[in-house]
């Protein structure tokens, strides 16, 4: 009888707006695209034996929902909460029911910017932050879970 490797997996949540990557304040946020991201992190993935599953939505409940359906299911967690980073309990209260490392990512330095983004909902339960470096964040994100898991 054979032992098959499990794979592990890593769901990526992208939250609001971020859709518009490559249009929307490409001086803040860059040039390159969601789906470019998406497609880099599945080949990085598949580079570290992780299966990446990819999400985005503009609306609070689906990524509430998300959240809640990845429990058990994943290893890791890389959210970019965007802007419910700032206001949404309810997604902090989601990832709370996550067992695995999870690490926050903004592709801006969220420090750097207006002092209503200072505060994080989900800071003092993520893992990890990762902000400012742009889509390498992501890429560091996968790379850091990895070795988490």
């Amino acid at each position: 009888m054979s032992k098959r490797k499990t794979l592990r997996k890593v769901l990526v949540i992208h939250g609001p707006n971020l859709n518009m990557l490559g249009k929307r304040e490409p001086d803040i946020y860059g040039k390159t695209t969601l789906d470019e991201i998406n497609k880099k992190l599945e080949k990085l993935g598949k580079k570290l034996g992780i299966a990446v599953d990819t999400f985005q939505s503009n609306h609070e409940g689906s990524i509430v929902e998300k959240i809640q359906d990845a429990m058990g299911k994943c290893q890791g967690l890389i959210i970019n909460p965007a802007a419910y980073t700032h206001t949404s309990i309810a997604i902090r209260d989601a990832l709370l029911i996550i067992d695995a490392p999870i690490i926050e990512i903004h592709l801006s330095n969220i420090y750097k910017r207006e002092a209503f983004r200072h505060k994080s909902m989900i800071a003092d339960i993520a893992t990890a932050q990762i902000a400012g470096f742009g889509i390498l964040g992501y890429s560091m994100a996968l790379e850091a879970i990895a070795t988490m898991i």
